[in-house]
């Protein structure tokens, strides 16, 4: 715990509680936020900023092996390739993934998500209009209602569906063939899916968060394909800053290329701009923005630094339970700048240390 060991920031927290406590977290809004933004999808489409090959894909290199085996292998026999699931966190690259490993096989991907597919009828129509070895990339899986799922058992095991025609007395079981086809699953939450549906993919893989040189190359692509003069120094500042997450840095990379438009200065992209430009986000130099900070401010100045509950947290932040222990805990966890304990949370040193530099420097 910090209490006792950096007694300077109970006094710099004290100084800054009434901005923090007057500060809406928005969690929706964050510019840090692995979800994707309604209108960012389009854009990256547009902007042309996926790759398309396995060899253009940055990071994931044990995946990526794994993958380009069973694409050759099933180029070679002429087959479709194994139902594959990707989970991990969100802003990874799952549906990148999928739309790749289509353009390998040298066919259409056609891309829908679980919460569409409700009826029966709509799942039907998707199996039987895909052509031979085509891919089915399907997002939230694990939404899948349940009557979708048993249409997917013999669709993935036996290539057929089974549809009932007519009621009652009348009613008999009719089986329609289906073409060889590849179904991609996509998820945040690999435990919601059901034993018999994640049986059935031959391939499981876990996407993990990137490292910083995967980041940094990522960020260099991207501005490249953006026609951004960005140096190497102000490559590797939005990279530390995105919370592992090529979806964040290229959203990090769009706020300081506005930014940069704004101050005339898109022919040179420094570390001093990028700085200024997050700063006005308020992401600091590990990926942190106010809601982060304010939470471990609260717990430093109102609970001495933890352990406090999570009902306590929320009911001070003003915020519900689920949108603290979802929106805002993972990354603190992941960084080691907080801990749960059976007694409640509890603020690390290291996030005393960084807090303390941090509200010297910016705060």
């Amino acid at each position: 715990m910090c209490r006792g060991g950096y007694p300077s920031i109970m006094a710099i927290v004290s100084s800054n509680s009434e901005r923090f406590k007057s500060e809406s977290l928005a969690p929706n809004q964050r510019v840090i936020d692995p979800a994707v933004l309604p209108e960012e999808d389009s854009l990256f489409q547009n902007d042309g900023l996926r790759p398309s090959r396995l060899s253009e894909f940055i990071g994931q290199s044990d995946i990526k092996k794994v993958l380009n085996i069973a694409v050759q292998a099933s180029l070679s026999r002429g087959d479709a390739l194994d139902h594959v699931l990707l989970y991990g966190p969100p802003g990874l690259g799952k549906t990148t993934m999928a739309l790749v490993l289509a353009n390998e096989l040298g066919v259409k991907c056609r891309i829908t998500s679980a919460p569409a597919l409700e009826r029966p009828r709509d799942i039907i129509g998707l199996l039987v209009n895909l052509q031979p070895r085509e891919v089915l990339f399907v997002d939230e899986i694990h939404r899948l209602p349940k009557i979708g799922e048993e249409l997917l058992y013999p669709a993935m095991e036996d290539l057929r569906i089974d549809i009932t025609v007519g009621k009652t007395s009348t009613a008999r079981t009719r089986s329609i063939e289906l073409a060889p086809f590849t179904l991609i699953g996509a998820t945040t939450k690999a435990g919601a899916i059901s034993s018999p549906l994640r049986d059935r993919f031959g391939m499981t893989q876990r996407l993990e968060f990137y490292e910083l040189e995967d980041l940094q190359n990522i960020v260099i692509r991207t501005s490249k394909l953006l026609g951004l003069a960005l140096s190497i120094q102000a490559s590797l500042e939005i990279a530390k800053r995105c919370r592992g997450t090529p979806r964040i840095a290229n959203r990090l990379l769009r706020r300081v290329r506005d930014f940069a438009t704004v101050q005339g200065q898109l022919s040179a992209i420094d570390k001093p701009l990028v700085d200024k430009a997050l700063e006005l986000h308020r992401v600091d130099s590990r990926g942190l923005d106010i809601s982060d900070r304010r939470l471990l401010h609260l717990m430093i100045q109102d609970y001495g630094g933890g352990p406090v509950g999570l009902e306590t947290l929320a009911a001070a932040l003003g915020e519900d339970a689920v949108t603290v222990e979802s929106v805002i805990e993972p990354f603190l966890l992941q960084i080691g700048f907080l801990q749960r304990t059976p007694r409640g949370r509890v603020v690390t040193q290291i996030a005393c240390k960084h807090l303390d530099f941090e509200s010297e420097e910016k705060l």
